[in-house]
């Protein structure tokens, strides 16, 4: 985790949250972004965002309600002409392995230690599946960009979807420029508008939806952990038998 504790990095960093937009969009503090690694790349991240000078509107942190009850959270979406930009950001340290089709990717870090999590292409893909139901615009309007951290070096990673990027912070304003160019504008500023009306009653998230939204997580992690144990295993195999 990284903890700006003193001198000029606290200042700087400081300043620059203080010129931002980040605070009143996402109800964080200034300790509660720099302490938080997941708060504190979500505003970087909406640093490079906010200084584009397209007509666009921004939301962080933002937990959509799905079909059976529960909520997802959604990092960053920048609503623009060319499209709904959604971002997943991962502060992360290491090295990263992943492919678009795999499950689970890899941080492998300095000292061999490698750590599996479930693919952020697969994750965000979710977001928009839920984003698309609320709002009537076509799935080609919306851009999966999966952000890590200038600390972490995307060692192999393979993408094949034209809609998906996978990039560091560092390269973000150079590679959304970029895409911004190359597209389409398909959504006037009222549509704009629009959307973001209609996702903005989704933010700014009371304690009680997040503690809701952790405890389902947590809820699907334990299930996964019994299926995958070795008594539920057999337990299964035996009740299996006992059908044939």
């Amino acid at each position: 985790m990284i903890y700006y504790n003193h001198g000029e990095h606290t200042f700087h960093e400081y300043i620059q949250y203080k010129r931002s937009g980040y605070k009143s969009i996402s109800g964080n503090s200034f300790l509660k972004t720099l302490f938080d690694k997941g708060n504190y790349g979500e505003f970087l991240t909406f640093s490079y965002l906010e200084r584009l000078p397209e007509y666009k509107r921004l939301l962080t942190n933002i937990y959509v309600p799905k079909e059976d009850g529960t909520t997802t959270e959604i990092d960053l979406v920048m609503i623009e002409e060319t499209g709904v930009y959604v971002f997943e950001s991962k502060n992360y340290s290491g090295w990263i392995f992943g492919d678009e089709k795999s499950k689970y990717w890899t941080q492998t870090l300095q000292n061999k230690q490698k750590n599996h999590f479930f693919n952020p292409i697969w994750q965000n893909k979710a977001h928009i599946k839920v984003l698309k139901n609320i709002f009537d615009v076509d799935e080609s309007v919306f851009k999966s960009y999966i952000v890590f951290s200038e600390r972490c070096k995307l060692k192999k990673i393979n993408v094949t979807s034209p809609t998906v990027k996978v990039i560091n912070r560092q390269d973000l304003t150079r590679t959304i420029k970029k895409d911004i160019s190359n597209s389409p504008k398909l959504l006037t500023k009222n549509k704009i508008d629009e959307i973001y009306s209609a996702l903005e009653r989704f933010a700014l998230a009371g304690e009680d939806i997040k503690r809701k939204h952790i405890e389902s997580i947590k809820n699907i992690k334990i299930t996964v952990c019994h299926l995958l144990s070795p008594f539920y295993f057999f337990i299964s195999l035996f009740l299996f038998w006992k059908i044939l």
